[in-house]
């Protein structure tokens, strides 16, 4: 990727919506919620890239909890196409000083 055409954004990702369905596979749907998002707001990606930290952090909790909602920097190449999701905050641990 050539760092001068790509495009970065911040997007709130709320994942709320993913409690409404089953809770069984809340985490799996997490993820594909995330992916349609980006699909969404690029339409020209016609390849999107989640990174393993996202997936991580959908899945933190366990499949039946994940987070409400993930903050995400979305890298847009429009050379190649591309669409590259990464992590960009980390929600605060409880209880910590």
């Amino acid at each position: 990727m050539s760092e001068g055409q790509v495009k970065k954004s911040i997007h709130v990702i709320p994942l709320a919506r993913v409690y409404f369905g089953r809770r069984m596979n809340r985490a799996d749907r997490a993820v594909r919620l995330i992916r349609k998002y980006v699909s969404r707001h690029f339409k020209q990606a016609e390849k999107i890239i989640i990174d393993p930290m996202v997936n991580k952090f959908v899945w933190s909790k366990g499949r039946e909890k994940p987070p409400r909602r993930v903050v995400v920097e979305v890298r847009f190449d429009p050379n190649e196409k591309t669409a590259k999701v990464l992590l960009a905050r980390r929600r605060p641990q409880a209880g910590g000083s």
